[in-house]
């Protein structure tokens, strides 16, 4: 198929601009060049149709599937959720899920279905997108209990159908959607989005029965779910602990942790009374099962646990902070981690914003098991500026385009990233909003 002389034009201009962007990357430091952290990490940027959102947001809903096409749940408050597929072979993006078409419901308000917000995965054996879907926020006169429910859904890439698995809890949005095809289940995290204290249900789905079964309220905010290599399935609990489900045992268990042979920190027990988001514990298990790597959302600190320890306490270690050394000002660094995930070789990636002055900066930083330290790969910025609109037709600022700022030396740069993910052929992305953006990066530049 012949294409238009628009998509060559535009093709060839982002290419050559990010080829002097990795090739400027490529080269060795000099005396006096700037260490690694510093200097500019150009990534393409693509922007996400602003049609399916309403505030240029979505949250940290990213995941490659097996065919490293990228898939991003967005948010329009209100109106409806999304998912849109994001094909990185002819850089084009397209909308595969209409929650509200799925569910066969077209509420409106806070009624709606308004954001899918649940880290995104990938079936075992089908290579099916889970997610899930939730509420957005009350207006004036609104009240909690208008929200019916939100619902787990599976999109199947090789089919373009999608499942409805149903609402796990009445009045409950879903926050975090984990499948174990192996056995026929799916773990599902509710969330209720109340203050100052959470309820977040652990449940399960029996794919064969088709019924959801409830493991308890663990009172946690923004809960991630993952599996173990003996399947057994682990969610956050209020206070630094860990509730853990064993499907063949058919047993539940609530475990300790410590750190570095010391009691939770209390940077992971915060309880959520007076910690607000900053409870927030970012989870993903390496490719095996055995390790789980974690940072807490605004703590500058990379954790991993060992899922294979015997006993009721997992024990982990801490791996040194994932920004090193202080602020222009000498002070310790002030970050926002909530971005992470760990890639299909088991490196850890996070894109981290530090707040501060002169200004807030995001990086993306990695780390492979065994490395004395985090790496900082540099400061994000975008490879093709002019392909992304910050003014509509007659000049006009355009909406909630307010989280991207043009440095002194011309690079434009994100500061508020929600999602990273690394896809099979070794490109990562990270997502970021205002406007909602999806970054690529080569993997030559993360070399």
């Amino acid at each position: 198929m012949r294409r238009s002389p628009t998509f060559t034009m535009t093709t060839r201009r982002w290419l050559l601009a990010y080829l002097a962007a990795v090739a400027l990357a490529a080269l060795p430091l000099r005396a006096g060049a700037p260490a690694e952290g510093d200097r500019w990490l150009l990534g393409r940027a693509f922007h996400i149709p602003s049609e399916y959102t309403n505030q240029e947001s979505g949250y940290f809903s990213i995941v490659a599937g097996h065919d490293s096409r990228i898939y991003i749940g967005t948010a329009k408050y209100g109106v409806n959720a999304y998912l849109i597929e994001f094909n990185p072979l002819n850089a084009m993006m397209r909308m595969v899920v209409d929650v509200h078409r799925v569910i066969m419901r077209f509420l409106t308000g806070f009624a709606a279905q308004a954001k899918i917000h649940t880290r995104n995965n990938v079936g075992q054996l089908t290579g099916k997108i889970y997610f899930g879907s939730k509420q957005g926020y009350p207006e004036k006169g609104e009240k909690r209990t208008d929200y019916p429910g939100g619902y787990v859904l599976a999109y199947d890439p090789k089919t373009g159908t999608t499942e409805n698995f149903g609402m796990p809890k009445q009045h409950h949005g879903v926050i975090s959607v984990m499948p174990d095809e192996h056995r026929g289940l799916i773990y599902v995290s509710t969330c209720d989005d109340g203050r100052p204290i959470e309820h977040s249900h652990f449940m399960i789905y029996d794919m064969k029965k088709k019924t959801y079964r409830d493991l308890g309220d663990t009172e946690h905010s923004y809960a991630f779910i993952v599996l173990d290599h003996k399947g057994r399935a682990y969610h956050p609990v209020r206070g630094g602990k860990i509730r853990r489900y064993d499907p063949d045992a058919d047993k539940v268990e609530t475990l300790e942790v410590t750190v570095d042979g010391q009691p939770c920190p209390k940077e992971i027990a915060k309880d959520g009374l007076n910690a607000g988001h900053g409870a927030v514990l970012n989870w993903d298990a390496s490719p095996d099962g055995k390790m789980l790597w974690c940072t807490e959302m605004s703590t500058n600190m990379l954790y991993s646990f060992d899922l294979t320890a015997p006993g009721t306490t997992l024990p982990g270690k801490s791996h040194g902070p994932l920004l090193a050394g202080t602020n222009a000002q000498g002070k310790p660094r002030i970050t926002d981690n909530r971005a992470m995930c760990v890639g299909p070789t088991g490196k850890v990636w996070a894109a981290v914003t530090e707040h501060g002055i002169p200004a807030t900066q995001l990086y993306l930083v990695s780390y492979t098991p065994g490395d004395k330290a985090v790496r900082n790969h540099g400061k994000v910025g975008v490879a093709n500026p002019n392909d992304l609109k910050f003014v509509d037709d007659k000049g006009k600022p355009l909406p909630w385009h307010h989280a991207m700022r043009k440095e002194k030396d011309g690079t434009l740069t994100p500061w508020v990233p929600m999602g990273v993910c690394e896809a099979r052929d070794g490109h990562v992305y990270v997502l970021t909003i205002a406007p909602f953006t999806l970054l690529q990066f080569t993997p030559n530049q993360l070399k």
